[in-house]
């Protein structure tokens, strides 16, 4: 009769994660007096697919920036997960043709996002000032 494994008796796992020194691109400086970064690189990047894990993000971000990077033309796929309720993560996974880089590909998409909510700021907030005008 074989003998039966518990828990106890199985090895620990290898970390999964890659997680990079977040360092300024405009001077190469490490970063390491400013907040720690919220997002990490997933294990199993590769030039033109990598996954990503933002921490403390949910739906919100997730679906937004999934909806502005899959608009770019070099982008061949770009998913988003929560992997579990209970916890402040959102994994975004981005896949690009032609070798384009996926980290320019995620820069370009949150600068876009960003852009986008100005615009939106900017038209609510000229709205609401025509609004109240008429009003008084």
């Amino acid at each position: 009769m074989p003998s039966q494994m518990t828990d106890r008796d199985m090895p620990d796992a290898p970390p999964q994660e890659q997680e990079h020194e977040a360092t300024n691109p405009a001077t190469g400086d490490n970063e390491e007096d400013q907040e720690p970064s919220r997002i990490r690189v997933l294990d199993g990047a590769q030039p033109d697919a990598a996954s990503f894990q933002f921490d403390k993000e949910d739906h919100t971000l997730g679906n937004a920036l999934r909806y502005v990077i899959v608009k770019n033309p070099v982008v061949e796929f770009c998913g988003y997960t929560i992997p579990h309720h209970s916890e402040e993560k959102m994994n975004l996974r981005i896949q690009t043709y032609d070798g384009a880089d996926v980290y320019e590909v995620l820069e370009k998409g949150l600068d876009d996002l960003m852009d986008l909510c100005d615009v939106v700021t900017e038209k609510f907030t000229i709205s609401r000032n025509n609004f109240n005008s008429q009003r008084n």
